[in-house]
Parts: C-alpha cells; structure tokens; sequence
C-alpha cells in the first residue's frame, strides 16, 4: 500500500520562510535531481522521559507545569522553529487521560495518578497558537526503566497480562511477538490521534531494544506460537516490526486527518560490509540486524510520510561521517514522496566529553550547509528542548543566524 493522499503535505505547505536548494544525488530513474524550492521542516525534541526536558520536577502544581512547557514552546518560537515533537508516551503510560495506559509518573512521581490537567490537549492548543506544529512523540514497547511489575500502577496493562511483557537489560519491554500487544500498542496511539488536533505521529529510535552484552531477549514462546514461516527468528522480529509500522500507517491514513506518521530511527540501516546497498559505515549498531527495524524497506514501501535519521555524528567522523549519513539518505528517499529530515545532535555540542568537532559553536551550522546541497533534505530536528534553550556553546544560535533568517510559519490546517 503506498500512502500518498497526504504525502508531502507538511514540506509542501510549511510557512513562510523558503531556501533555494542545489542539486543534490542522483535520483532513483539515475538523472540529477532537479533545483527545487523547500519549505523546511524546523523542529526541536521535547523529551519527558525520566523528566529530560520536561516537567523540572515531579510533582509540579498544574500552573508551574504549564508555564515551564510554554517557555519550551516560546523558546522554539522565538529560533524561529515550526515543530515541536512532543514525547507523550515515554513508558506504556500517557501524558493525556487515556482509556489504555495510565498517567506517566513523569508528571506527579507516581505512575497512574492524575496530575490534574491534560498536557497533551494543552501542548497541542498553545503550540498552534504559536505558530508550530504538534507532533505527538510515541514509544511503542517500553515499559519501564525497571524490571518490577509490582511497581507499576495497579491499572497497568502488564499488571493484568503480565505474558504481554519481557525483562531484559535491567528493564521491562512490551514483547513485539505477541499480535495482541501490537494491536493494543496502536489502540493506545490511535485514542490520542483521534482525540486531538495532532499534526504527526512520530517514533524514535526504539523498537526492539538495544542490544546488551551477554543477555536474550526471551521471546522463545512467542516465536514458537508465531514464528512459523519465516527462515529465522531475526526475520521473524523484522516482519513484527513491519506489521507495526504497515498497520498504524493504515489506521492513521484511515482516520481521514492530516496526520503525518514519521519514524527516527538511529541513522545506520546496515553498513555497506554487512549489504551492499548499506551505508559506507562501521557503526557497532545496525537498525535492520540489531533492532529489527527495516527502516529503509519502510521508505521504499510508502509505510511512511518522512523519515529524520539520528546523524548525531560531526562531518569526518571515521566510523560514521555526518556526510555519508546524508548522502545515503537522500538517496534512499529519492523518488518515493518520503520527505527526509536530518536529526541533529545539539546535546553534543560544547560538551566537553565529546570530540573536538563539537566543541566547534559552527559545527552544526556546518551541517545544515552541507545538507542544504541535497534537495531530498526537507528541514533539520534538534535534540533536544532543554538545549535549544540553554545552548551552551552558542551552536544553536549560530544556526539560526546563519540559516533561520525569517520565521517558519505552521501551515494552515
């Protein structure tokens, strides 16, 4: 099923502000690809879980709250950004009232009680008041940073199906095998796509855990019941993951809405010695062998409307250089509609455990300029708020002066 009745729509209609784009790779009929204008994508990470960005503290009253998320808003503003992607299910619980999940204990410090207001309804008012879009911000099978069923909330869904759930590496996962889970996981997404004005949908980097050291993921059940078929279990977990993705694609196209589904996920689908199709890399991690993420069958498919790789590497990295990351993936995407935006790893920048390249104030600037030589690339999200505000070594207002010169409006609705 190729998804193009909403293709492009945020790209295509994104404010006012525009950049001339020069020719970029080759596009998939092996032609130049054509100087085209974009209307770019600006959008920062606003993370809640274990409180990165937001709330301060657990706890907060209702009002103290509010105003901490409208500084957030007023920040992305103020650079001159158009979209906020809003973390609102951190660990199978909810920043709205959910039929589904209980409240996120990032909010009171205590998972299942009601904080007294309704972040998501709020966030989603006040960033279009503001000009920005609201994309809802979702992880699919965390549970908890814990391994104790006894300390989630009573109303819990692993509480009362307690198969449903996998530990492993000191955490509790929802288990991707099992079709009842994976059904349940887009019920508790879509009760969000169909109760407010969302503009997207959006995934990180998580679907099948990271992989640890000397530990399994224990789904030897839910392969024997299910895994019939496939010539492996890595085949199988791939296919579980497709089936995600394919079948919440479906049921957002469905709802008739303007939403947008987009996934970003770690940059590195395979490196080029695992598949020659992969990227000239040599990252340790590869979403397709080692998360189970065929991201870029994803793209070829149309399951999605863009993809924002995390290229959280400086140009010249040896293992995985920002550029070959941003080459490949305009290749990937070009000529499938798939809108591709480049994540940013504003979190490295001025700190001092990170590589020379990044204590550089011009180093992300540097990346928008090299991007900006592929029209494939539609915009750039940062990670994430707590540093679009503090900018510590003064990387993100570079980047606003050198490229966000004139405001970015929200589309109209």
């Amino acid at each position: 099923m190729r998804r193009i009745t909403r293709r492009g729509f945020t790209v295509a209609a994104l404010g006012a502000a525009s950049s001339l784009l020069a020719e970029g790779e080759a596009t998939a009929t092996g032609r130049p690809g054509p100087r085209k204008i974009h209307r770019e994508l600006r959008g920062m990470w606003l993370a809640t879980v274990a409180r990165r960005d937001w709330p301060s503290a657990p706890g907060l009253a209702p009002a103290a709250a509010q105003r901490e998320l409208l500084a957030h808003l007023d920040t992305a503003a103020a650079r001159r950004l158009n979209a906020v992607f809003f973390q609102v299910r951190p660990t199978a619980d909810a920043l709205w009232p959910s039929p589904y999940e209980p409240w996120s204990d990032c909010l009171t410090g205590r998972q299942g009680r009601d904080p007294g207001w309704d972040p998501l309804g709020f966030a989603v008012r006040e960033a279009h008041r503001r000009g920005l879009e609201l994309h809802a911000w979702f992880n699919p099978y965390r549970v908890a940073h814990h391994t104790d069923r006894g300390l989630l909330a009573p109303t819990h869904p692993v509480r009362r199906h307690p198969a449903w759930a996998l530990p492993y590496g000191g955490e509790l996962y929802y288990n991707p095998g099992l079709p009842r889970v994976r059904r349940f996981v887009q019920d508790a997404i879509m009760d969000a796509v169909r109760r407010y004005a969302v503009d997207g949908v959006h995934f990180d980097d998580y679907f099948y855990p990271y992989p640890v050291a000397g530990q399994t993921f224990d789904d030897d059940a839910a392969y024997a019941a299910h895994g019939g078929g496939f010539a492996d279990r890595a085949a199988w977990r791939r296919a579980n993951t497709d089936l995600l993705v394919r079948e919440l694609s479906a049921r957002i196209a469905g709802t008739g809405r303007r939403v947008r589904f987009g996934v970003s996920p770690f940059a590195v689908w395979r490196n080029r010695a695992s598949d020659p199709a992969g990227s000239a890399t040599r990252a340790g991690v590869q979403t397709y062998d080692d998360l189970y993420a065929d991201t870029r069958r994803w793209v070829r498919e149309g399951w999605i409307d863009y993809v924002a790789p995390q290229a959280y590497w400086n140009l010249g990295f040896e293992a995985a250089d920002y550029a070959e990351i941003v080459r490949w993936w305009a290749r990937t995407v070009a000529g499938t509609g798939v809108d591709l935006f480049i994540g940013e790893a504003l979190y490295k920048a001025g700190d001092p455990a990170q590589p020379a390249a990044w204590q550089d104030p011009a180093e992300l600037s540097r990346h928008l300029t090299f991007a900006g030589r592929y029209p494939q690339v539609g915009g750039h999200i940062f990670f994430s708020a707590k540093e679009v505000a503090a900018d510590r070594s003064g990387a993100m207002a570079r980047v606003v002066a050198d490229h966000y010169g004139k405001t970015a409006s929200r589309p109209p609705r």
